[in-house]
């Protein structure tokens, strides 16, 4: 009876809706299919049709396609020119582009505005750019720097051969500190910007895994080093310079100093002999010994001096307070707080004297970092960008430590000891006024320091201005707050549970 039923019931349904039953795909087919007829009827058999729902005809339509569009090509930037960069002649002074110097070099002194030469670079660039040996008498901030670096990617860019095989860079800077190793990379990666030299830095201290890395890939045109981590990479078998083609020793002085000529003598060994290479020695005070390295070292160097009173006298004002011991702080403190907006660097002989001194500026709320051998060379890093950047206004350094720091914007530089040598007081006050731009200069000459002046003036070739400091500097500096102590927890013995 259900049978029936359910069969009858089926075939009242198929006569309603004939063709419900062909599945779900042939639907889809019937419903497409009536879509494009309806789409593609031409126009003329719609006007002979009598349907008012198709009059007027409807204008054909073209078939529904993807369409594909393409992304659009950014547009290419126009060639760099020397006529982007227009800098207008002088007769007393001389431009880069008075130089044999190579486009892609050019469009990166342009971005640094690099308009006019300085007296080193002057007087240096020509035989530099020649190929020829030399030797610059130049104190920091002369801008030396850009003359070695201008000289050694005009080389590289004119090698047309190019890399001649992996771990073998074709130009070598030796510095005697990290931090003018890391500015020296700092600059070559900015000048050399369109040239495509890579530079890299190897010093001791840190990133050790990273430097090593670096010279295996293959790929460094320029190495820039402190002559221990060099040798301990070259014993590995991690860089060799048998095709070198220029050595720079920056700081000759200072390597003499710091007991870096026999490191250097046994770096030397193993370049290139010195007619097959260009070397180029720079050097705050060219002694005997400086001549006797160049005499080894060196092919008929040229041999340039800047002038000394460029950095001193002529660009940073130079003022001596004359001072007890126990004033130094009270003026240091009251300059500061009359300077508060001002970024200042203070400069002492041991790195006793500079923690302490650091610390007891920071008891009288002053935020000040300390920079000394001492330092790891992450926090030494950190401390240079927040002074950099203006975060933290003061640094307190040592000779050693401060030694290499490039940072614009220094307005003073506090000699709160004077040095014990004249030549360390020059790069101290090469921190400010640097490259022409002014600068000032405070010294405490106390019982002791006193007797230093002498030297310096004598060396500087100019008095130096000694004077009591104003009342206003002399006001005690407050008591400060007592030193942190570390406070550790009282030992509790633990309750015993039953």
């Amino acid at each position: 009876m259900l049978k029936k039923l359910g069969r009858s019931i089926r075939r009242k349904f198929q006569s309603v809706f004939p063709q419900s039953g062909a599945g779900k795909d042939s639907l889809q087919e019937r419903e497409v299919k009536q879509v494009q007829e309806v789409v593609a009827v031409p126009a003329s058999s719609s006007a002979s049709t009598s349907s008012p729902a198709l009059s007027p005809s409807p204008a054909p339509v073209a078939p529904v396609e993807e369409v594909v569009r393409k992304k659009p090509q950014p547009k290419r930037k126009p060639p760099w020119t020397l006529d982007k960069f227009v800098v207008p002649e002088l007769e007393e002074k001389k431009r880069f582009h008075d130089f044999a110097i190579p486009l892609p070099l050019m469009h990166g002194i342009a971005d640094l505005k690099f308009e006019y030469c300085t007296p080193i670079q002057e007087q240096s660039l020509e035989a530099v750019l020649a190929g020829k040996d030399l030797i610059g008498k130049a104190n920091t901030g002369t801008g030396k720097t850009a003359v070695f670096l201008v000289g050694v990617m005009a080389r590289l860019l004119a090698d047309k051969k190019g890399g001649l095989g992996k771990r073998t860079p074709r130009a070598l800077i030796l510095a005697p500190t990290r931090e003018l190793v890391m500015q020296i990379v700092k600059d070559a990666k900015k000048l050399g910007r369109y040239t495509g030299v890579n530079a890299d830095a190897v010093y001791g201290g840190a990133e050790y895994e990273k430097q090593m890395e670096l010279l295996k890939r293959g790929k460094t045109d320029i190495v820039v080093a402190t002559p221990g981590r060099l040798i301990d990479f070259h014993n590995k078998r991690l860089v060799n310079f048998d095709n070198c083609q220029t050595l720079v020793i920056d700081e000759a002085d200072r390597m003499l100093d710091m007991g870096f000529i026999p490191d250097v003598r046994r770096i030397v060994s193993w370049m290139p002999k010195k007619r097959d290479r260009q070397t180029l020695m720079f050097s705050a005070t060219i002694s005997s010994d400086v001549n006797n390295l160049s005499a080894q070292w060196c092919v008929d160097p040229e041999v340039v001096e800047a002038e000394a009173d460029q950095v001193t006298t002529d660009t940073v004002e130079q003022k001596v307070y004359l001072v007890t011991a126990e004033e130094k702080y009270n003026v240091l403190y009251n300059l500061i707080k009359e300077n508060s907006d001002e970024r200042i660097m203070i400069f002492a002989n041991m790195k006793s004297e500079t923690r302490k001194l650091a610390d007891r500026l920071k008891r009288n709320s002053i935020d000040c970092l300390l920079l000394s051998g001492d330092v790891p060379q992450n926090k030494r890093q950190s401390r240079l960008e927040s002074f950099r950047t203006g975060k933290v206004k003061v640094l307190v350094a040592t000779d050693v430590a401060g030694r290499g720091i490039h940072i614009d914007g220094i307005s003073y530089v506090v000699n709160y000891t004077l040095p014990y040598e004249p030549e360390d007081y020059v790069h101290r006050i090469g921190r400010t006024g640097r490259a022409g731009l002014a600068g000032k200069s405070v010294s405490f000459a106390c019982e002791e320091g006193s007797f230093y002046l002498p030297d310096i003036e004598e060396y500087i070739g100019a008095k130096l201005d000694c004077v009591l400091p104003p009342e206003e500097l002399l006001v005690h500096a407050p008591k400060g707050t007592a030193p942190v102590a570390v406070a550790h927890k009282k030992y509790k013995p633990r309750k015993k549970t039953s």
